[in-house]
């Protein structure tokens, strides 16, 4: 069945069913293709498969039925025309930053997004003369007032790392194509079953499919999604030159995790809001940061734009660095590890790990605090969450 016919069923079945296309063995589960090349009948079918005046495969940088597989399965799941696998979440940025941006051009950057991808705009482009300007994502009006005539896109992380802070995409989309900009969407937090960028106006979205969209912990990827004329005409070029290039294996294990995304999204979200109900209680935790929470401010724009509030809960707790490592390591179910998304749930102290790159001040101004603990909930049960989380509190 075509992507266009998929459009037409739940997300659920789509991340099932979409992006399989059986060999002639006739298997149900999918096939993997690891092969670095293709076999061409003839010189001429050769040649016109790299000219581009025939379609199918012809270097596995580029084109590969695995990944190719994935790369559907997941555009039909964000209602795209198109979505290009890399090698990594960060590979997905930098292409994006490759194949749009010029010397001389501008970036709007959130202040609130993943440690290195402030440093991509702040170090990386820099280096060819690409100026960003970091601000708050949630103030409308600081961004309107940062945009230049040569901004060429608006790039943020709506819920943010590690803070869970909001942005409101609709009203961000409109003023960046208002000021002929695009609108760029790091999803990896909501993942299209909670939220779907490209629905409210963004122009790309970007996944670490390291995280949720494999779920387990397993493979190391990214992706690119949105329409196919930006695509094929500014981002598939950096992919089949620079090589950025998704491995096959990590695109079946990829492929398969859409699979279950719905309903492991469904339970971490459950999960989340009863850790994070548990944390608002308890004496030594000055404040928990999850929009899942009616107390906070942004509950209600949560509601509008996304069907769930995710899987990441994050808090302070009382006494600085010296108190949030005590909570972590007194922990002894829940893993220390920097990445998240998994089912296992984990815990890490952002300002040293994830953010430990950026400046001080630049921490501040993302709210990242020395006493701020990131917890990505996983799929054990609550009870057993809390009692290894009340370890770790009663150890302050």
């Amino acid at each position: 069945m075509s992507n266009e016919n998929w459009k037409d069923y739940s997300i659920e079945t789509q991340g099932v069913r979409a992006g399989q296309h059986r060999t002639p063995e006739g298997e149900h589960s999918d096939a993997i293709f690891p092969t670095s090349s293709y076999v061409f009948k003839n010189a001429a079918e050769a040649a016109g498969r790299f000219s581009g005046k025939i379609s199918g495969n012809i270097y596995s940088r580029f084109t590969n039925p695995t990944v190719r597989a994935f790369e559907e399965r997941l555009a039909v799941m964000e209602g795209a025309e198109r979505a290009m696998a890399t090698s990594s979440g960060m590979a997905a940025i930098n292409t994006v930053c490759l194949g749009l941006l010029n010397s001389g051009d501008h970036v709007v950057c959130s202040c609130s997004v993943f440690g290195n991808t402030a440093l991509i705009f702040k170090n990386i482009m820099q280096r060819f003369a690409i100026e960003t300007t970091f601000v708050d994502l949630d103030d409308i009006n600081a961004w309107q007032t940062a945009i230049k005539s040569n901004t060429r896109f608006l790039f943020i992380e709506t819920p943010s790392n590690p803070l869970g802070t909001l942005a409101d995409i609709k009203q961000l989309a409109e003023l960046a194509h208002a000021n002929n900009a695009l609108l760029i969407v790091d999803n990896v937090y909501c993942t299209p079953v909670l939220q779907k960028p490209l629905e409210l106006g963004a122009d790309l979205v970007v996944h670490s499919a390291t995280k949720y969209l494999d779920g387990q912990g397993r493979c190391v990827g990214g992706a690119v999604v949105g329409a196919n004329a930006l695509i094929e005409e500014k981002l598939y070029p950096i992919l089949r030159t620079a090589g950025p290039t998704m491995s096959p294996f990590n695109a079946w294990v990829f492929h398969k995790g859409l699979e279950t995304l719905s309903l492991r999204m469904e339970k971490h979200c459950a999960n989340a809001l009863a850790v994070a109900h548990w944390l608002d209680q308890q004496l030594n935790v000055a404040k928990v940061h999850y929009t899942g929470l009616s107390s906070h401010p942004q509950h209600e724009l949560a509601k509008q734009q996304q069907t769930g509030f995710g899987g990441i809960v994050s808090f302070e707790v009382k006494g600085g660095q010296e108190n949030a490592w005590k909570v972590i390591d007194a922990t002894q179910m829940i893993s220390i590890t920097a990445n998240l998304g998994d089912v296992k749930s984990m815990i890490t102290h952002p300002s040293t790990t994830t953010h430990g790159r950026l400046t001080e001040d630049e921490r501040n101004k993302a709210g990242i605090t020395d006493s701020l603990v990131r917890l990505g909930v996983g799929l054990e049960n609550v009870t057993d969450i809390t009692a290894d989380l009340n370890r770790g509190l009663l150890s302050i």
